[in-house]
């Protein structure tokens, strides 16, 4: 079973994505903060993270930085989706590995369930 982890912050976003995707067959974990995030993904080592960028504790970006540091954190795609758009959003996300960006708002769940996918090539 293809394993996502969203770290995002706003419990009714996160369950509402977390169904989506177990609806489509997809093993998910969540993690409300950057921090508890990099310990969910060393942990679950998911095939795929979906990530926010404002977060309490420890926000997306730096969770990003420590997730790539690590061996099990390299090669793991991330997907940014936030409310920020992209020109608002750190510029070091780009040397990050980013997937691709998504703006939460300009997208239906549906959509964001196809372009994990496609980024997955599971189409």
């Amino acid at each position: 079973m293809t394993k996502i982890a969203i770290i995002e912050d706003d419990p009714v976003i996160s369950q509402m994505y977390r169904m989506k995707f177990e609806a489509d067959g997809f093993d998910v974990q969540l993690a409300r903060d950057g921090k508890l995030g990099v310990e969910l993904v060393e942990s679950f080592l998911p095939d795929l993270i979906l990530l926010d960028l404002q977060m309490p504790v420890m926000n997306g970006t730096d969770a990003l930085e420590i997730i790539r540091k690590k061996q099990w954190g390299k090669t793991i795609p991330v997907i940014v989706l936030t409310n920020m758009g992209e020109e608002e959003s750190p510029k070091e996300l780009n040397s990050l590995g980013i997937h691709s960006y998504i703006v939460k708002a300009n997208l239906t769940p549906r959509q964001v369930v196809q372009r994990v996918k496609e980024a997955l090539s599971i189409v």
